[in-house]
């Protein structure tokens, strides 16, 4: 098995993989969630705290701080299988015809909470142009 060679992380704001985060918690059966997805490359749930009528996290079954460390280090079936499963999320969710936004947080200045990768699928209503402008909880 190939060794994972980590994000430099004198370039990087993050730290090293904590296995007891929240979302490693969750892959392990050790926390509940409101599942909605599950194949051998990902998991998803619906947020506890969601920011529009459809908010889904997806993450990957792999310890993986963030994008950066997912797309330096996972393995290509993981990263290919990871990504079909958003898109399969977003088809059983009913998203594809009137669209939907994919989030992922990098680091304390991008908003990350929870350092394991994920993806925040957002839909169910209009979303802003602005990208900086994010759902609020008021806007559900």
């Amino acid at each position: 098995m190939k060794a994972r060679v980590l994000v430099q992380r004198e370039e990087s704001c993050l730290l090293p993989y904590d296995r007891n985060n929240v979302f490693a918690r969750i892959l392990r059966g050790e926390l509940p969630c409101q599942k909605v997805y599950e194949d051998q490359f990902a998991l998803a749930f619906h947020d506890i705290h969601p920011l529009a009528p459809v908010h889904v996290l997806v993450i990957p079954k792999g310890e993986y701080v963030s994008n950066a460390d997912f797309s330096a280090n996972a393995p290509a079936q993981l990263i290919v299988g990871f990504w079909r499963a958003v898109g399969a999320i977003a088809r059983q969710l009913g998203l594809e015809e009137q669209g939907y936004r994919l989030v992922a947080n990098h680091g304390p200045n991008g908003g990350q909470l929870v350092f394991h990768f994920h993806v925040h699928l957002f839909g169910g209503r209009q979303m802003s142009h602005r990208m900086g402008n994010m759902p609020r909880p008021d806007d559900k």
